[in-house]
């Protein structure tokens, strides 16, 4: 488990590619690879597996990356392939068809031959690719193969909220213990599905745990594009997914906390963070609680206090006090100087780190 990263970097030059080469044949599947950039070649290579599910995420040179019939031969997960092009451009063939992705995701058959022309005129190739085995997809092998090689939008519908998903965990799989990470691997087995099937227009033949799961991540998307509304309330949101209010607190039932919770949290966990900025725009207590959904100050003021203790304006004093001392202290002489210019003695009070970060 872990999210182990790996780069060429720590390869002579000269042997970059090559190192690239072998890495992926050998830890995804066999392929042959050519590029333009032998001389200045790097790749950065982060995975993480997640029971059934292996998720990688590549930074490359540009490249040409080709799959034919003797390589799946050689060998074969039996892998459906599903990748999130997030920087530059894939063109794939694969299944007779032709389909140029950026920004979105494309789908392939690893037991099926295919070519991919990865390119990007300014910086690496970005790509976040899944492999999910195909015994594990609940659509029949015939009709995914209507999405093989095509466009799956990732800006919106349930592409959006499957690329979103793999882009907070990856941003967060570093904090995460190696249980918790665990349980990540049906989650995504469900998104996938839901996901696929939605594109078939076929979302009824999904598991109901997979149209469920996705029916919570399109709420939990509504809900934080609207937290500064003050009449997001359950049954407002109930009525946006067109869910009774009790399918709506279903979902919430293997959640730690309820929706009405849920909003209450990221509105102060907002608020919060608006609070500590060194710059804050002029906004006062009040105005920074109305920007996040509070009608009520004194509620606001109440319900931060329970759950930081603190009140709101005691933490931004905090805050700024913080940022204060960190942005004007400075070490003379051996000695950590406060923003004041007094001598902080070691390890009383503020600390100032000196360094390169």
């Amino acid at each position: 488990m872990g999210w182990p990263s790996v780069s060429a970097a720590v390869v002579p030059a000269a042997d970059r590619f090559e190192w690239f080469r072998e890495a992926v044949s050998s830890e995804v599947m066999p392929l042959s690879l050519s590029t333009d950039h032998t001389a200045d070649f790097h790749a950065d290579i982060t995975g993480l597996e997640l029971g059934p599910v292996r998720m990688t995420a590549f930074a490359y040179s540009p490249m040409v990356a080709r799959r034919s019939a003797a390589h799946v031969r050689q060998g074969d997960p039996e892998d459906y392939q599903l990748t999130l092009v997030s920087g530059g451009s894939f063109r794939l063939s694969h299944m007779g068809r032709d389909e140029l992705i950026a920004g979105d995701l494309v789908l392939a058959d690893t037991s099926r031959p295919m070519a991919t022309e990865c390119v990007r005129a300014d910086g690496p190739v970005r790509a976040l690719v899944l492999q999910v085995p195909r015994s594990a997809v609940p659509l029949r092998p015939e009709r995914v193969d209507r999405l093989l090689a095509r466009r799956i939008p990732a800006r919106r519908g349930s592409g959006a909220i499957l690329s979103g998903f793999l882009n907070t965990l990856v941003g967060q799989a570093p904090h995460c213990a190696e249980d918790e990470l665990a349980g990540f691997g049906p989650v995504l087995l469900d998104l996938v599905g839901a996901c696929l099937a939605h594109q078939l227009g076929a979302l009824a033949e999904a598991p109901a745990e997979a149209r469920a799961r996705l029916t919570l991540e399109r709420v939990l998307a509504f809900v934080e594009h609207n937290l500064g509304d003050p009449d997001l309330t359950p049954r407002l949101i109930a009525e946006r997914h067109h869910l009774s209010l009790r399918a709506l607190y279903a979902l919430f039932e293997d959640r730690p906390e309820s929706v009405a919770a849920t909003v209450r949290r990221r509105r102060l966990e907002r608020s919060r963070a608006d609070l500590a900025r060194r710059d804050p725009g002029g906004r006062s207590v009040r105005a920074v609680a109305a920007r996040w959904g509070f009608s009520s100050h004194a509620a606001f003021s109440r319900a931060f206090r329970e759950r930081y203790g603190l009140t709101p304006s005691e933490h931004r004093a905090v805050a700024v006090a913080e940022a204060g001392v960190g942005a004007e202290g400075t070490a003379e002489g051996g000695r950590a100087v406060g923003a004041d210019g007094q001598a902080v003695a070691s390890g009383q009070g503020t600390s100032v780190a000196t360094g390169a970060v």
